[in-house]
Parts: C-alpha cells; structure tokens; sequence
C-alpha cells in the first residue's frame, strides 16, 4: 500500500542508483533549525528554489498526506506550477516527499528524501536523494540543471538559515 497521499508509482518505490540524484551540503546551524526552515510554512516558502527563482504559495500543510501547492517562478517570468505530497516527516532527521507538477497525474513526479545529520560541531549536513521514475528523466533533469539547481537552492537555505541563526 502507497504511504498517505501518494499515488501508487512502482517506479518510486524501488530505488535504483541509476534513476537517483544526491546533493549535500554541510550547514553551520543546528539540525533543529535547519529542519525548522524546510519543515516551517512561514520559512519554506522564502528560500526555496534556485537563484532567483521566487515562489507563489497556493496552500502549505507540512505533514504527513500534506502537499505544498506553489508556482515557482524564474527571473524571466516563467511560471512552473508545482507540488509537493509529504510521505514522512520525522522531525528533526527526514522529510521525504513527492515532488512534480501541480495536477493529480504527473508521470514526471520524483521522490526526494532529505535527511538532516548534525556533526559534533553543531552543523548540519543536510542530503538531498531524488529518485526519478526512469533512467531518462534523471539524466534529463541533470541536463536541465538540476544538480546546479539544487546546490543553489541549498545555498539559499544556508543564507535562510544563517539570518535566522543570528537572531
């Protein structure tokens, strides 16, 4: 059976290296604040997405069967219609969700599951995995630019993160 707001894909429920992406990146923040920025609605939407991308939030619910409706926008006004369907939120260590096309029937869709591990330093690294349904929407979203993407979207949480941090 799906987890809770998911549509069954078989696709994303094997995960196979060869349809994965993975990104990380070490934060100098405490995992609990790092979660708070991607589990918070007030935080989320004010970070995410590449450089220069702002987001349009439509409705936010972060937990388990909850979705983020959202347009992402990029700086020469293309709109990309977006959701997000939370599967597991395990606070303050994994968020996993579905990620595509804001429309029921997205065969585009891809699992993300990001786990946050803090170092005995009191930073945090922070991974990203993506798992696309086949070998050719990975590589696709690679020549896209989505591991460019994703380090700048990690940089813009850092940011996020470190005016927080301050206060």
């Amino acid at each position: 059976m799906a987890p809770a707001g998911e549509s069954k894909n078989d696709a994303l429920n094997i995960w196979a290296l060869d349809r994965e992406i993975v990104l990380s990146r070490v934060i100098s923040a405490p995992r609990a604040l790092v979660f708070k920025a991607w589990s918070d609605p007030r935080h989320l939407p004010r970070w995410f997405g590449p450089a220069g991308f702002t987001i349009e939030t439509q409705d936010i619910e972060i937990r388990v069967g909850g979705r983020w409706r959202f347009a992402l926008i990029a700086p020469d006004g293309t709109r990309y219609d977006s959701r997000i369907v939370f599967l597991r939120v395990d606070a303050p260590r994994l968020l996993e969700f579905d990620h595509g096309s804001d429309k029921d029937v997205d065969p585009g869709k891809f699992r993300m599951i990001i786990t946050f591990d803090e170092q005995s330093d009191g930073k945090t690294v922070i991974t990203f995995r993506q798992l696309h349904p086949t070998k050719e929407q990975r590589d696709a979203g690679i020549g896209f630019g989505a591991v460019e993407f994703g380090y700048q979207t990690l940089e813009k949480l850092a940011q996020h993160v470190a005016a927080l941090n301050a206060t």
